[in-house]
């Protein structure tokens, strides 16, 4: 089921910032991009996390964006993730998977319950406005693509 064009389903996780975060309360400050990713264990997360990590300050700095990096796992595996990978951004625990099956949905793995890997760009009022669902592990949509689709009016740059 896709949710583009839907109302983003709302949430409260903690962050590895040691504070619960909530989408509907980031966007009262603008639009928010929501990342699901498989677990603290992937390295093609890792990898495309760090991507949204260089353009953060740049989207919330001049256009009020929030990146709320969603990853199923606990809060201490989480936050070792952030440490390891030199994260800028604050990641968000769904140990359970609950958030990430309401977006993206989850798979049974040998890392045990993991979320699809999705990227979905939510706008002011809450609707969502691009999703991204990945085919296979690797099928990733990058940070610099997503601050261009956002700057662009909500349409595909390319």
């Amino acid at each position: 089921m896709s949710l583009e064009g839907e109302r983003a389903p709302d949430f409260t996780l903690e962050s590895t910032a040691g504070e619960p975060i909530t989408l509907s309360d980031t966007l009262e400050d603008g639009p928010t991009v929501v990342v699901i990713n498989r677990g603290h264990w992937c390295s093609f997360c890792g990898e495309q996390l760090q991507t949204f990590s260089e353009i953060s300050y740049d989207l919330w700095f001049n256009d009020d964006v929030n990146i709320l990096p969603v990853v199923t796992s606990s809060i201490g595996e989480a936050t070792e993730m952030r440490d390891r990978y030199d994260l800028d951004i604050q990641l968000l625990a769904d140990p359970d998977g609950e958030v990430a099956e309401r977006y993206s949905g989850t798979e049974e793995t040998s890392h045990g319950v993991t979320g699809v890997s999705g990227v979905y760009v939510i706008d002011g009022e809450g609707t969502v406005r691009y999703e991204q669902v990945a085919d296979d592990l690797t099928d990733r949509v990058y940070g610099n693509w997503v601050r261009y689709f956002i700057r662009n009016g909500f349409e595909d740059p390319f």
